[in-house]
């Protein structure tokens, strides 16, 4: 590990008291140094609140995690079910020479451990007990981090120069680093719970609190459950020749991690400190034309959350009860930097629009009430209010932005300004034929780069599903009813299909109880970072991300065409067709595909528009892990590569 001499960067003195959403935004203060600090609770608190800076959210300011940065990790590029490419779904990387992501949060890692170093001369160690909390939080947020991507990794728990052994050390085995991570987070948890340093002690203002060290844990105790349990050793290697072997892997330890993560989400979800955040159910401003168009829509407008300009019922941040642990950016103080509203980083593909369901709870080849595919609306009729939360709907009016007449205007009906500016109509010259809207703004004061809604690192919804599936997973593929209901049939509740149940799909023998689980987590969490890493850890990520090709619409359906092949664009002056032919030579499906392990998913059927062909697509194990880069080897030759990079 490449250890750079890096002087902690403290940030202005704001005590965890003071309640300030901005209190993350403030300008390091460059010229203290380790010598003439952490005197006093005010120094350790300032410290601790730079750390919550240090986190791959949006952009952050620093090069390392930059936009371009973010985008390749957060929003599920190259895997199934987003159609933008990205080498680390598709297989097709190769051993970088450096890598911004381990360099960046091993820098991170030692403003932590510098924190942390100075916790032994504090006389009175309970007085700074919250701070303290929060750094060892974020020493196993990053090291998490390092284990999704990498595997084993050398352990950063103490502050390095070039005399440390640590430096030097080949890799701890990822048994060894969760071992680290647990270590850190029950510290965390217990010292956050000393100072009572909770979500409402802290008002929920973005900082960390004992029920986001307990959301974490429940967090990584699932993923190295399920890694363990389905995959296990496979991507280890021998620590001698390659990877960072098994040291400290004990057999069946997975069923322990999934009680621990089953025990710490029911602890929160019983806490009940958080909620689902439906503050767009409904709109009963008399002053709002056409208000039935923003009925269910909230979380759409969960992901764009600002001021009151930002959503029809004026509401704001302070409104947001569903997350746990989120990076606070502001539009004065520290924009988001990320673009959002234009490049639509969420964009769907063929599969995961399949797997919505329909509202009565069941998938689109087995629902009565599914529409079909012969217009360009009917797949959005009767279904799941996050698909039209997370995709436009063709000839559908939509707010723009970039402070413009565009920016959403509540109280003027949308329907009666120009269609060339607010009605949307996909352009297919290219590409999947669908637009994603998840992150992107209405607000009428916003232009590029200047989205600011919080991100939402770990949120109430996902405490849910991460309860049902460690329940099922402990149950061997069976969950009650009364714990569906308990867990995730609230999250179906918000999205408007009806609850899951054993009766429900008891007809269809493709349906499982497991299998709808995951089907809940991919659809809530869509382009939230987890797909890659789920599949990973359910040990099917070659059998859904290799060979079959990602798809857009359909241009035909059962041989007959659809509305996307022959309908003229009414936003455009010449009505000009919407479908270029010749822009998808060889790129539409002439059969039926397989495209998941799970039965209970669609089918792609012939004619659908092609975004990558499958031959691209060679994901294999080695692809579970990213490679160590190669600056890394030749700085420390105790380093071995992961296996068969």
């Amino acid at each position: 590990m490449k250890i750079k001499h890096i002087i902690l960067s403290i940030a202005v003195i704001v005590l965890l008291t003071g309640c300030s959403e901005d209190f993350l935004n403030k300008t390091p203060e460059a010229a203290l140094t380790e010598v003439d600090y952490f005197t006093k609770l005010s120094q350790f608190q300032s410290a601790a609140d730079y750390l919550h800076t240090c986190v791959f959210g949006w952009q952050v300011n620093t090069t390392k995690a930059s936009a371009n940065n973010v985008y390749g990790i957060n929003f599920d590029y190259g895997s199934d079910v987003n159609s933008i490419q990205n080498s680390a779904g598709n297989g097709s990387g190769t051993v970088p020479s450096t890598d911004d992501y381990w360099d960046q949060t091993y820098t991170w890692l030692r403003h932590v451990n510098v924190l942390l170093s100075k916790v032994g001369a504090y006389s009175n160690k309970d007085q700074i007990a919250g701070p303290t909390g929060q750094a060892y939080f974020f020493r196993a947020w990053h090291h998490f981090f390092l284990l999704k991507r990498f595997g084993g990794v050398p352990i950063a728990n103490k502050v390095t120069d070039v005399n440390t052994d640590i430096v030097y050390a080949p890799r701890a085995s990822r048994y060894e680093v969760m071992a680290q991570i647990i270590s850190d987070l029950d510290n965390a948890i217990e010292r956050l719970t000393k100072a009572n340093v909770t979500k409402t002690s802290t008002n929920n203002d973005g900082h960390v609190t004992v029920e986001a060290a307990k959301a974490l844990k429940a967090r990584v105790c699932l993923y190295e459950g399920t890694w363990e349990k389905y995959v296990g050793t496979k991507t280890d290697g021998d620590g001698v020749n390659s990877g960072a072997g098994s040291a400290g892997y004990v057999a069946n330890k997975y069923t322990e991690y999934l009680q621990m993560a089953k025990d710490l989400s029911k602890d929160i979800i019983d806490g009940n400190k958080f909620s689902l955040w439906k503050g767009v159910e409904s709109v009963s401003n008399i002053a709002i034309p056409n208000a039935s168009m923003y009925a269910h829509t909230s979380y759409f407008y969960l992901f764009n959350l600002e001021d009151a300009n930002s959503n029809p019922n004026g509401l704001t941040k302070a409104s947001n009860n569903e997350a746990i642990f989120r990076s606070v950016f502001d539009y004065t103080n520290r924009k988001g930097g990320m673009n959002l509203t234009h490049t639509k980083p969420a964009s769907p593909t063929r599969k995961l629009m399949d797997m919505f369901l329909c509202t009565d709870g069941l998938p689109v080849q087995y629902s009565p009430l599914f529409q079909g595919y012969s217009k360009m609306g009917s797949e959005f009729v009767n279904r799941d209010y996050r698909l039209t939360a997370q995709v436009k709907q063709p000839l559908q009016y939509y707010w723009g932005f970039l402070k413009t007449s565009n920016g959403a205007v509540y109280t003027t009906d949308i329907t009666s300004l120009s269609k060339s500016s607010y009605m949307y109509c996909p352009n297919m010259i290219g590409g999947s034929g669908y637009s994603g809207r998840k992150f992107a703004t209405e607000h009428k004061l916003r232009g590029d780069n200047e989205e600011s809604a919080d991100y939402l690192h770990i949120r109430l919804a996902e405490i849910y599903l991460i309860y049902a599936e460690a329940v099922c997973e402990l149950g061997n593929g069976e969950i009650s009813d009364a714990d569906l209901n308990y867990s995730i049939n609230n999250v179906r509740a918000r999205a408007g299909i009806a609850p899951l149940t054993h009766a429900l799909i008891a007809p269809y023998s493709s349906l499982s109880l497991l299998g709808e689980i995951r089907r809940e987590r991919t659809l809530e969490l869509f382009a939230e970072g987890h797909r890659l890493t789920d599949l990973c850890r359910w040990g099917i990520a070659v059998e859904e991300l290799a060979g079959a090709p990602v798809c857009g619409v359909y241009v035909s359906y059962n041989g007959s065409s659809t509305e996307y092949a022959t309908a003229t664009n009414p936003t455009t002056s010449t009505n000009a067709p919407i479908f270029t032919a010749s822009a998808y030579n060889g790129m539409i499906t002439d059969q039926d595909l397989t495209v998941s392990t799970y039965a209970g998913i669609q089918k792609t059927k012939a004619g659908a528009v092609i975004t990558e062909k499958g031959s691209s697509r060679n994901f294999t194990l080695k692809n579970y892990l990213q490679p160590i880069p190669a600056t890394q080897i030749s700085l420390n030759s105790n380093l071995k590569q992961n296996p068969n990079w």
